[in-house]
């Protein structure tokens, strides 16, 4: 019986990015997460006696900002090495030839695929052999898998590939080829890499993205790892998912339309933060909530969004081991303000103004001259850079629209009840 692990994408020490905005961020655990994911990857290792432990690209995130991270690694082969384990790695297009200048001598049991040419490593006593290739550059567009070698007829046959196969939304079609191009060779087991998401993708051959081993943000959300096989008589017996992240990223869309008070959305919030915790098991939570639905209390929430975040990121602290990482209002009123007041009512008229301005920054500065005051009533993330104005075109100008847009009715609501 054989047993080996298939891990992809470590991106050991990858820098953090867009937390500027969160003084309350778990920074430090943030940049430990992918070196302690690896540890645990290691000691799955030699706690499981595997044969041998792929890696599928991307081990690194790109050049080293110093020998620190050539020389974690080469301790902890060094561990696996001691173990009797031997490591087969191809490089993917964060850690290509021409990406890494540094060098670091690995241990005897460390073997990199060359970038020039694929390349076999027979095992005769385990009867394996696995094949691989490495990138020469960052964006290799060739069909990689086309060129590997053939079929070894009595041996249990093993690809090391990193690539986005046909097409993944969110990765750039590195390496591209299909299922056929797979299957034409004729290996027992695919062990891919470049897909940050676990994904079997065929049984018969085995065809299997690893995913990454931890989360970086929060478009990586649930539990990361690395499979880990079992082989006998020359098929695959056994796949376990093994998970090794040691933060978690999770989404948590609340529903707040039975919410009729701003107690019952301080319960519900706090409910569904419990509830995500749990899932968690025990780790550090990266958690962001999008509250939605038809809520009756709307008005009172989009009223000072930069309040309700701070009231939610206490009700996430007093927790522990929880970190809100933003919040997203996307709730709705109940009722259209036209029903509320009449369709040729003086306010009706005024919130469909409202609606359909085109809030530029000299607009919104013409409505709302108490610019520092409109920015305390709004999250955080859309002024961390001092400039509420930077890139007209992006994402996070049309959420500042957005927020500007209900604030204003928000207040013209309110002073619309006054007058009722």
């Amino acid at each position: 019986m054989i047993t080996f692990i298939h891990a992809a994408d470590i991106h050991l020490d990858s820098p953090l990015k867009g937390l500027e905005a969160h003084e309350d961020a778990p920074v430090q655990e943030i940049r430990r997460a992918t070196r302690r994911a690896f540890d645990n990857l290691i000691h799955l290792a030699v706690e499981k006696a595997v044969d041998f432990v792929l890696i599928s690209g991307d081990l690194y995130d790109g050049d080293w900002k110093d020998y620190n991270t050539g020389l974690f690694f080469a301790d902890r082969m060094g561990q696996l090495a001691r173990a009797g384990i031997r490591v087969f790695i191809v490089s993917g297009n964060h850690d290509a030839a021409s990406q890494i200048t540094r060098t670091m001598p690995l241990p005897d049991n460390v073997f990199v695929f060359p970038h020039q040419v694929p390349e076999s490593i027979v095992l005769e006593n385990l009867k394996v052999v696995i094949h691989g290739q490495s990138y020469a550059f960052r964006a290799v567009t060739d069909n990689l898998a086309a060129g590997y070698p053939p079929y070894h007829a009595g041996y249990f046959n093993i690809g090391l590939l990193h690539t986005a196969l046909t097409g993944r939304p969110g990765h750039e079609d590195y390496a591209p080829c299909t299922m056929d191009d797979l299957r034409s060779r004729g290996y027992d087991y695919w062990a891919l890499g470049h897909v940050h998401k676990t994904e079997i993708l065929n049984k018969d051959p085995w065809v299997v993205f690893a995913g990454n081993i931890q989360g970086r943000h929060i478009n990586e959300t649930g539990a990361k790892g690395a499979v880990l096989v079992t082989v006998a008589d020359g098929r695959v017996i056994e796949k376990q998912m093994c998970e090794l992240d040691v933060l978690r990223w999770a989404v948590c869309s609340i529903d707040l339309s039975a919410c009729d008070t701003i107690a019952s959305v301080h319960d519900t919030v706090q409910e569904s933060c419990e509830i995500a915790r749990e899932k968690a098991d025990g780790r550090i939570l990266a958690l962001r909530l999008v509250l939605t639905g038809k809520c009756p209390v709307h008005d009172t929430l989009m009223d000072n969004t930069a309040g309700w975040v701070q009231k939610f990121r206490g009700i996430a602290a007093a927790m522990g081991n929880v970190w809100l990482e933003q919040v997203k209002f996307h709730t709705q009123r109940q009722k259209d303000p036209a029903q509320m007041f009449g369709k040729n009512t003086p306010v009706a008229g005024l919130i469909q103004s409202i609606e359909n301005l085109n809030l530029d920054e000299d607009t919104i500065m013409g409505l709302v001259p108490e610019l520092a005051q409109l920015k305390n009533k709004l999250p955080a993330e859309l002024h961390a850079d001092g400039n509420l104005f930077a890139d007209p075109a992006s994402d996070t100008m049309a959420a500042l629209r957005t927020a500007v847009q209900e604030l204003l009715i928000a207040r013209l609501l309110d002073h619309g009840e006054d007058e009722k």
